[in-house]
């Protein structure tokens, strides 16, 4: 029995002395530096420095923990040996049973400590290479980790936040997107317009018009009406919200009404007087308003009586002489060759400006081709039409062309002042019936005072 104690306790070795009890535990002192942050930009450092001394500490704590972890192994192994010999029947032979199977189990805990104190030796060998060599390894690793890892997250950052954004803004406009993809553009003509439409708008208006001469003359004065109703309710609409100006809209509806249907049995006498009338009460109306904008107010409701429905009703004067008929297509077919030979020959080869602060795009070749058009377009309805002379259709195609220039000119400029493009949206290519209405307006009263002199009714 008490060799095999010493071949235990040659394995053991000797217990090496317990520490006092007052010192620190080395390796279970804590690392000040662990605590601090780690900064992936701060400046790498040298071997031999702050890093390398770190972890010069820290490999020579794990080699004093593993050692000191092994010698407590060995106490305990040492406690077991001692238990089994002071165990009755522990000098029994091979043959004792169950007790020499429990010591021959306790004694294989000394080899495990034995081979754990070989690995702590190991441990404490790291420990010695380290010191051997200060922090140049661990440095440099240190180091070269913390560059790969700092690259490596900026990396992986910048393509997860473009990846991120870049779904994100796909799923936010799916729909938007598909359509600006899928959605072709819409064609418009070089002078700006929506040529097929305004086409299709114009045929129907010219439809309209011709039903209604045909069919019983005077329902012509009924389409002057409605039309310039429209046209004073766009007009006043538009200052309303752009300017700020109140135009005293009942006095100038209802007296525009005046001057259309009075300019048929009582001629130009009839239109003027309801003219005046219409002056009076558009002052009067803006009264209680106060003195605050009522120039502006009022000037504007005069301005908006005489150039919609005072004009209007000289071509509501044109349909009660037995010709009339033949007096009204005369002044239209003359203001649409007006417009269409300008058109086209402004799209063809408009080149130089005619009014380039006015309206840009109006060339003098455009001019030029609504001049040619407009008097072919005089001379054959006058003769033909109306049975007059050739020179006086072409005079009478001449001031159309005149006219009719102007008073696109006109509400060019009206539009331009108020910083709007059209007056409306009521006619698709065209704009609004103030659009429509910019030539026809003023050449009604130049058609009624040239037929009125070269065929009298």
């Amino acid at each position: 029995m008490s060799q095999v104690s010493e071949e235990r306790e040659e394995r053991v070795g000797p217990t090496p002395p317990p520490e006092p009890a007052g010192a620190p535990d080395r390796g279970s002192r804590p690392d000040p530096a662990a605590d601090e942050p780690r900064a992936a930009d701060a400046e790498l450092p040298l071997p031999g420095g702050p890093a390398g001394r770190s972890s010069l500490r820290d490999s020579e704590g794990l080699g004093s923990s593993a050692a000191e972890s092994a010698a407590e192994l060995g106490k305990t192994a040492e406690s077991a040996a001692r238990e089994f010999e002071e165990t009755p029947g522990s000098t029994a032979g091979a043959g004792s049973g169950p007790s020499a199977e429990s010591a021959v189990q306790a004694g294989q805990k000394p080899k495990f400590a034995a081979g754990t104190g070989r690995n702590a030796k190991s441990a404490a060998g790291v420990g010695k290479d380290a010191k051997a060599d200060p922090g140049v390894d661990a440095a440099g690793r240190s180091a070269k980790d913390a560059a790969g890892r700092s690259a490596k997250d900026g990396a992986g950052r910048s393509a997860k936040d473009a990846a991120g954004r870049s779904a994100k803004d796909a799923a936010a406009h799916p729909a938007k997107d598909a359509a600006a993809q899928t959605q072709p553009e819409k064609k418009t003509s070089r002078a700006g317009r929506d040529l097929p439409a305004a086409i299709g708008v114009g045929l129907v208006l010219g439809a309209a018009i011709i039903v209604s001469l045909l069919t019983v003359r005077f329902l012509f004065i009924g389409v002057i009406a409605a039309a310039i109703a429209v046209g004073t309710f766009e007009f006043a609409g538009v200052l309303k919200r752009v300017a700020d100006t109140r135009i005293a809209l009942v006095p100038v509806l209802v007296g525009g009404q005046a001057m259309i249907w009075l300019a048929w049995p009582f001629g130009r006498e009839g239109a003027l007087t309801a003219f005046g009338l219409t002056v009076l009460a558009c002052l009067l109306w803006r009264l209680p308003g106060g003195a605050k904008g009522y120039l502006r107010d009022t000037a504007t409701s005069v301005f908006a009586a005489a150039y919609l429905p005072l004009f209007g009703a000289f071509a509501a004067m044109l349909v009660p002489p037995e010709d009339g008929v033949g007096r009204v297509l005369t002044f239209l077919i003359a203001v649409v060759a007006s417009d269409t030979g300008g058109y086209i020959a402004g799209v063809l080869g408009g080149k130089h400006p005619m009014a380039p602060t006015i309206s840009p795009k109006k060339s003098w070749e455009g001019f030029a081709g609504s001049m040619v058009a407009g008097i072919v377009a005089g001379a054959l309805t006058v003769s033909l039409m109306l049975h007059g002379q050739a020179w006086q259709g072409v005079l009478f195609g001449a001031a159309i062309v005149l006219t009719a220039t102007l008073g696109d000119l006109v509400e060019s400029l009206i539009k331009r002042d108020l910083g709007i493009k059209d007056m409306g949206t009521m006619l698709p290519g065209h704009g609004g019936m103030m659009d429509r209405l910019d030539s026809l307006l003023p050449s009604a009263v130049v058609s009624w005072l040239l037929l009125s002199a070269f065929v009298p009714a």
